[in-house]
């Protein structure tokens, strides 16, 4: 995995969710790091998803219209 900076930071956590983290002994920081990637994945996907609606609903209709491009070549 590559390298990267690291920036510490002071955020809120609910304090018996962070008592029970600790007492698992999991690390607290990576766990963070890890939700905020989901977090800021899920919502470029829906920014993606809500930029490109109109060409997605364009794709969708001609294939409700049209068919699949080449599906005749489909093996399944």
């Amino acid at each position: 995995m590559a390298q990267t900076s690291r920036k510490q930071s002071s955020i809120e956590v609910d304090e018996r969710l962070l008592s029970e983290a600790r007492d698992l002994k999991l690390d607290v920081s990576q766990a963070a790091t890890d939700g905020i990637t989901r977090a800021v994945k899920a919502e470029k996907e829906r920014l993606w998803k809500i930029e490109n609606a109109e060409a997605i609903q364009a794709a969708n209709d001609y294939v409700a219209k049209h068919g699949l491009p080449l599906a005749k070549y489909r093996l399944f």
